[in-house]
């Protein structure tokens, strides 16, 4: 097997962030991930909405977080996505509730990544036959 494997790749590149890419950050306040993030992002808003954005992290403590996916939706680009970044091992809001709400926002979710030693993070993009 090559040194070059899925596991040896970069977080953001995980996570499909190429770039120049127009980012949305809300809530998510882990320092490596957006520290790596200024580097690679060209345009990176914190706590506010911007149309057109190629992704979207939304930190999710709870049911309610996970419900704003539907209003999210509207500043995503057709193909960009929302990524839920939750804490493991929770047994009241574990990745079993981010993915139901998730589905009822309208949206689908296409992977899970480790985010962190604590975090993961499920992406949510609009269903095809939506675009």
């Amino acid at each position: 097997m090559t040194e070059n494997t899925y596991t040896h790749r970069s977080l953001l590149d995980k996570l499909g962030v190429k770039a120049g890419a127009r980012v949305a950050v809300l809530g998510v306040e882990d320092e490596s991930f957006l520290s790596s993030l200024a580097t690679r992002a060209s345009d990176v808003s914190f706590g506010d909405l911007e149309p057109d954005s190629d992704a979207i992290f939304l930190n999710a403590n709870g049911p309610d977080d996970v419900r704003r996916l539907s209003e999210l939706r509207r500043y995503m680009k057709p193909n960009g996505a929302v990524w839920v970044v939750y804490r493991k091992a929770q047994k009241e809001f574990n990745e079993n509730a981010v993915l139901r709400l998730g589905l009822e926002s309208g949206l689908v979710d296409v992977k899970v990544v480790r985010f962190s030693e604590t975090h993961t993070a499920t992406k949510f993009v609009i269903r095809r036959s939506d675009r």
